[in-house]
């Protein structure tokens, strides 16, 4: 079964501002909502810019989940578009815009969506709304803050998070979407639900033809008292070939400027290729609120000054960060080898390329290879100190050990004992009596020992 789609498009302008930022498109494979932001700062050209790169995709070629990858590369695509503009006028400098498309293969749809403009399906009765908003009010009710009652009257329900603005981070959501016969698809600018209800938009949605649908739409959020542009674009989902609107149509602010126009003009209604009347524009508020909502920076002259000095700023920070690590770095101190011998270094042991961070204060006349093991691991390991005294404090205990195991090591002498033969004296006369015999004691002189027992394990490794 082939399907096809059946669509209208209308924007209006609104009852208080006097330029419209809104641009839509229609066509057999593609439909689109662009809402510009920026007041001052060329929302009209924003929404307008995005709709005429993004339409591109209306074209039967694309299918599948092919879809999903067109959708993201043209969005990527509007973007750079809008960095372009604002690069050829600072004046534009915090300009963005809405998106939400929604791609058409004759079996299934590929939805694209960033800001809060939004896509609705009504299906057997039922509205669901196919976007998710990216505003603050909503992530207050996705973290379950709010309920969605109170969303609908906060105060804050027109700040927006993520629009199309010409920066890098601007990634819009994508899903592909199931489609059937007898469904009908609603794309939005925020104009008309922050202002009717779902049941009121609901009610709109379950009769009539697209034509009368998004006139429908409009006349209500009007008589609701919305101050912003209202766009809406309205498609059936057909097992025929649809008898009207086969023709693509654009609308709004993108009509306008396509026609040579500034977008500062009347609304646009769709019709084929764009153009014609509807509503009028009224004096705007002193303060612009779209200033407020979309572009709480103001448009910046000479943005390359800025960048300078942001980059000046950086690169300061830098040097002072780098500098106030390497003079924390000639502060240390640690005790290892250099050569043969024991000395003490100042810095850290880490080199930069081309930079050393550290190198031999004071060498010491104490071997590596006079320490036993242990300690001329620790040495070759490098001895971190607290300072300079520390460091000469490690060194001193070093000499003591290696003073101790030479000690050791070193032999003493065991004199050997000296024995001296008994001399017999001669026999005296037999009136005299004989004298005791004097016998020379023999000494053996014991091995001097040390006054501390040594442990042989303490200087093991001594060379």
């Amino acid at each position: 079964m082939t399907l096809s789609l059946d669509y209208a498009a209308l924007s209006d302008v609104g009852r208080v501002r006097r330029n419209n930022e809104d641009s839509a498109y229609a066509g057999p494979h593609l439909l689109l909502l662009a809402d510009g932001m920026g007041g001052a700062a060329a929302g009209e050209v924003a929404s307008a810019a995005a709709v005429q790169v993004i339409r591109r995709l209306d074209t039967a070629e694309i299918s599948g989940d092919d879809m999903i990858e067109a959708l993201a590369g043209a969005v990527h695509r509007a973007n750079e578009r809008l960095s372009e503009l604002v690069e050829e006028d600072p004046e534009r400098e915090g300009m963005g815009s809405t998106v939400t498309a929604l791609m058409f293969d004759g079996q299934r749809l590929g939805l694209a969506h960033l800001g809060d403009s939004r896509a609705y399906r009504m299906r057997d009765g039922l509205l669901y709304q196919l976007s998710h908003d990216h505003t603050f009010v909503q992530s207050l009710v996705d973290e379950g803050r709010i309920s969605q009652e109170e969303a609908f009257t906060h105060p804050h329900r027109n700040l927006i998070l993520r629009v199309l603005d010409g920066r890098p981070d601007s990634d819009p959501d994508l899903e592909m979407l199931d489609v059937q016969a007898g469904d009908r698809l609603m794309l939005c600018s925020d104009g008309l639900p922050d202002y009717v209800s779902d049941e009121v938009i609901a009610a709109s949605m379950a009769s009539g033809t697209p034509d009368s649908v998004v006139v429908e739409l409009i006349t209500h959020a009007l008589e609701a008292g919305s101050n912003d542009n209202v766009t809406c674009v309205v498609a059936d989902v057909v097992e025929t070939s649809p008898t009207s609107g086969t023709s693509a149509q654009l609308v709004g602010a993108a009509a306008e400027l396509a026609q040579g126009g500034t977008g500062r003009g009347e609304p646009t209604v769709g019709v084929p290729g764009g153009g014609g009347s509807g509503g009028g524009g009224r004096a705007a508020a002193a303060l612009d609120p779209e200033e407020l909502r979309y572009a709480p920076r103001p448009p910046k002259r000479f943005p390359w000054l800025r960048r300078i000095a942001v980059l000046v700023v950086i690169l300061g920070v830098i040097g002072a960060g780098g500098w106030f690590t390497y003079s924390w770095t000639q502060k240390q101190y640690y005790v290892g080898t250099d050569g043969d011998y024991v000395a003490i270094f100042k810095g850290v042991e880490a080199d930069l390329p081309g930079l050393s961070l550290s190198k031999v204060y004071e060498k010491q006349p104490l071997e590596v290879n006079k320490l036993p093991t242990y300690s001329r691991q620790q040495v070759e390991g490098n001895i971190q100190a607290d300072d300079l005294a520390g460091a000469r404090t490690i060194v001193s205990e070093l000499k003591r050990t290696a003073d101790e195991c030479a000690a050791k090591a070193k032999p003493t002498p065991t004199p050997k004992p000296s024995t001296t033969p008994v001399s017999t004296p001669p026999k005296p006369p037999v009136s005299t009596p004989p004298k005791p015999p004097a016998t020379a004691p023999s000494s053996t002189t014991p091995s001097t020992t040390p006054s501390t027992p040594v442990d042989p394990d303490d200087c093991d490794g001594v060379r």
